[in-house]
């Protein structure tokens, strides 16, 4: 059986919802061979002690960041439109958390 590596296999960016957190938080990366391995060694590595209730796993090829350097031109932009600040909008106490 000509099997590939650990190494070999693609690399997935993990991503676990806590029973306290209403958002996914990156926690590592592993190696696995398709994303329904990735998700069982994401359980059994990264959520040991049951702490989670959701488990993301993303293969690290599709992530697409932006370049640190470039922040001033992809930021500074959003600064001058005082519309997207939220004191600009009564939020109904039914709307919880946002």
């Amino acid at each position: 059986m000509n099997t590939p590596a650990l190494k070999d296999w693609p690399l997935w960016e993990v991503f676990i919802r806590s029973k306290q957190g209403l958002e996914h938080k990156h926690c590592g990366s592993l190696h696995a061979a398709d994303a329904q391995q990735a998700l069982r060694m994401a359980r059994d590595v990264y959520t040991r002690r049951q702490e989670g209730v959701s488990i993301w796993v993303v293969p690290s090829v599709q992530i697409t960041a932006s370049n640190p350097d470039d922040k001033g031109e992809l930021f500074d932009p959003a600064a001058d439109k005082i519309y997207r600040h939220p004191t600009f909008y009564d939020i109904p106490d039914e709307v919880g958390h946002m």
